[in-house]
């Protein structure tokens, strides 16, 4: 292999210049010239790239490959594994792929993906995969994200969908320019912006924080967690009790209105359905008026204090933010909408710099100066306008009911039979909910089929694991939806041991299988349309190319391109608001809603009949919150956030992820008075547990969190403990703890963040390895088993 000296690789962290060493293999990653804060993470993917943690070769789990029969399901996870060659982990694939088609139909099969795999545009797990089973002739996908599920379903019915919000999101230089105050519901969190999906090329949205700030914008943290903003920033805090941000919303929204301090006009001319809501804000409905003594119980916040910050966002531009953290709780749907109805009423949707944001720092690119273009993708069939699907956190739900009717976006849904769960791209027993719940419903398929880097507990969790290049193994296109630059990738190194690309495997997949009906094998030619990677890439050029050309900017050729490594769009002349061109002119830009205006009320929400959704935001207590009689259990709400020191559950077994574990514990956070309570001391080894499971943490005193609340970050890798309790993780996992359970009928969004716990001294704790591989055999040691059954252990 032929490298570049000074070529770029792209991931999500941003783009890297590769580092060669005498021998001419790269040494080091490097941050490009230009980005003012690198991301360590991203630096750390050579050093991950040879770590024993690597899937090395095809593995099939050995009780499977004993007797073909999905022998011991309930080993899954704790079951060595067998390595066999590329030949016959394919063959196998592709005769249970038939089998279960053949015997259950399509929808029998589960196409699991998540959209964070890859940051390249053609090794896109998630695209590959379902390129691969439309053409076979269909799966069950998921829809919606684990992200913002919530707020996908309801923000179209309400202004807008969520994907051209965030595209045409508000700059932080319209904020430093037009306004002066940000209500952060939920904070915003530093270490998000990090990431993009795409990659955050430059990292200065630190810069753009500091610019606003200098122009005189004040910051409001609303939320448990005083470090949730920048300490720079000199943020005020409002310590929000957990789950009670929509009781607060409703309480500003009512001093608006009760002190006449609400735009009548824009309610007038910009929304519809405000005398819909008003009886239910005002109480006339109920008896129960949702004014700031009514919300001084919920939120913990006194009521002189509500209506001050309601009057002082009436007297100043001001853009209120919601993290994305708020939809993933019961009732999400409802914090969101409510979120725009608060814009509404203050007038500010579309001023510069104002109105409402929907996640300034979730990510690296929301919020930015940026230019936009829509990057292209690997193209969809078109042979299949329906599909079966499931919201995305309902896989549990699914394969434990299979048959069973749901409602989700109004529809009444059916769950299908899943037998064959196929998985390229993701980890769910990192961001899925309830993973005991998980592992017991994940038993149920006949067939557990993964592709994965590393192991993984999705990898042990499967029958047959296919190894996986990582994004240093393979040229790619790296481009980010909401940055305005382009990276040329090329391979840095060769894969690691065996491992192949989701295309090369998805392709000698489709030379092997046959399709439903036919006699002839397989369908490779149209799979790649007998192209090769570098003709793929060179067609995904073209079409940027084409695109950016609409949109007035004039890239160079695709040699050029390489040759250059990273382009930037120029950026917008102005900065960017939300919808002011709807502002300006609702009936020549009207919105996409129903009404073509901000829907206070929706005729639509109304019409589903649902339970809980009358059409508007109501407040609805959380089933596990710091309001509920289960706190005499467990006294503890727990917030479990995105890590800083990875992405998701990415690169956690990395330098910087491992540097920040205290004892190769993932840490929690306790406010001092909590953990004196219950003899905890500053870097204690605890046992965070509820109902559905336990986890081991190390204890980190903070006064920075509200009393009653307890911090842990996601995306530790799951380390049960099969020696003495399998339904604890001895690593810090805290989705042992969380609920699976939906926001609501209406979306079926995921509510980690609804979720009670206590926590106690550790006095033996077990030991974590959650980074050792399985037990892997070889052919000689493992004999094979005859023709599959249907029996069950």
């Amino acid at each position: 292999m032929t490298r570049t000296p000074g070529a770029l690789t792209g991931a999500h962290w941003g783009a890297y210049r590769i580092v060669l060493g005498e021998d001419g293999e790269p040494m080091r990653l490097e941050g490009v010239p230009g980005d003012p804060a690198p991301s360590s993470i991203g630096r750390e993917m050579l050093a991950c790239r040879t770590s024993p943690s690597r899937v090395r070769r095809p593995a099939v789990r050995r009780s499977y490959w004993e007797n073909l029969e999905g022998g011991r399901r309930d080993r899954r996870g704790y079951d060595g594994f067998v390595e066999v060659s590329w030949d016959t982990a394919l063959n196998l694939v592709a005769t249970e792929l038939e089998r279960i088609r053949d015997a259950h139909g399509h929808d029998a099969i589960y196409a699991g993906s998540y959209g964070w795999a890859s940051a390249g545009r053609f090794h896109h797990a998630q695209s590959q995969l379902k390129r691969f089973f439309r053409l076979f002739g269909g799966a069950t996908f998921s829809r919606d994200s684990y992200s913002y599920a919530a707020a996908e379903v309801i923000l179209p019915h309400v202004v807008a969908p969520m994907g051209e919000l965030l595209r045409a999101h508000t700059s932080w230089r319209a904020i430093a320019e037009g306004a002066s105050l940000v209500v952060a519901f939920g904070g915003m969190a530093a270490g998000n912006a990090q990431v993009e999906a795409g990659g955050a090329m430059i990292h200065d949205l630190a810069d753009d924080l500091r610019a606003a700030r200098a122009a005189g914008v004040s910051i409001i943290c609303i939320g448990p967690d005083k470090g949730d903003v920048a300490f720079e920033l000199g943020a005020e805090w409002l310590p929000l009790r957990p789950g009670a941000d929509l009781a607060l919303m409703l309480a500003l929204a009512h001093t608006l209105e009760e002190e006449d301090l609400h735009d009548r006009n824009f309610l007038a001319t910009h929304c519809t359905g405000f005398e819909n809501f008003l009886p239910y804000l005002t109480g006339t409905s109920d008896g129960q008026p949702k004014d700031a003594v009514w919300a001084e119980a919920l939120t913990g916040l006194p009521a002189p204090e509500i209506r001050s910050l309601a009057r002082r966002m009436a007297t100043q531009p001001t853009l209120v933010n919601a993290s994305w953290s708020l939809t993933r709780q019961e009732n999400g749907e409802h914090v969101v909408w409510m979120l725009v109805i608060l814009a509404a009423m203050l007038g500010d949707v579309g001023r510069t710099g104002c109105g409402f944001g929907v996640g300034l720092g979730a990510t690296g690119g929301v919020g930015r100066h940026r230019a936009r273009l829509r990057w292209p993708s690997l193209p969809r069939p078109a042979a299949f306008s329906e599909e079966c699907f499931i919201p995305v956190a309902r896989i549990a739900d699914m394969l434990l009911h299979p048959g069973r009717s749901y409602w989700y976006n109004g529809e009444v849904r059916c769950y299908p039979d899943i037998r064959l769960v196929y998985w390229a791209g993701g980890n769910p027993f990192h961001h899925h909910q309830d993973l005991n719940r998980l592992r017991g419903a994940w038993a149920r398929a006949e067939t557990v089929i993964v592709h994965e880097q590393v192991w993984t507990a999705t990898a042990r969790h499967a029958d047959i694991v296919l190894p996986v290049s990582m994004a240093l193994e393979r040229d790619d296109i790296v481009a980010a939806a909401r940055d305005d630059a382009i990276v040329w990738s090329p391979a840095a190194c060769s894969p690691w041991g065996e491992a192949r690309s989701d295309h090369e495997i998805f392709a000698a997949l489709a030379r092997r299988v046959r399709r439903s009906g036919q006699a002839e094998q397989g369908f490779e030619d149209e799979f790649t349309e007998g192209r090769e990677q570098a003709a793929w890439l060179a067609a995904f050029y073209k079409e940027i190319r084409e695109r950016a050309r609409a949109d007035g900017h004039d890239l160079p050729d695709f040699d050029t391109f390489r040759q250059t490594g990273m382009l930037r769009l120029s950026p917008p002349g102005h900065p960017i608001t939300l919808l002011a061109d709807f502002r300006n002119d609702p009936l020549g830009y009207p919105l996409s809603t129903p009404s073509g205006r901000i829907e206070i009320f929706s005729e639509t929400i109304a019409g589903f009949r649902l339970d809980g959704q009358p059409g508007h935001p109501v407040w609805k207590a959380p089933r596990e919150w710091l309001g509920t009689a289960a706190i005499s259990e467990f006294p503890l709400h727990l917030v479990s956030h995105q890590p800083a020191d990875k992405l998701h559950s990415q690169l956690d077994f990395g330098p910087t992820s491992r540097s920040r574990k205290v004892g190769g514990r993932q840490v929690c956070r306790l406010h001092p008075e909590d953990a004196a309570d219950r003899g905890i001391p500053e870097g204690a080894t605890v046992r965070l547990f509820n109902a559905r499971g336990a986890c081991f943490a190390v204890a980190q005193l903070d006064d920075r969190l509200l009393r009653g609340v307890v911090k842990m970050p996601t995306g530790a890798w799951l380390d049960p403990d099969w020696s003495n309790d399998p339904r604890t993780c001895r690593h810090g996992n805290p989705n042992v703890l969380t609920p699976d359970r939906p926001t609501s009928s209406l979306a079926q969004g995921p509510s980690a963040l609804s979720c009670l716990v206590e926590v106690a001294f550790a006095s033996e704790p077990p030991n974590p390895a959650p980074f050792e591989p399985p037990a892997l055999y070889d052919l000689t040691e493992v004999p094979r088993g005859g023709s599959r059954g249907n029996s069950m252990a």
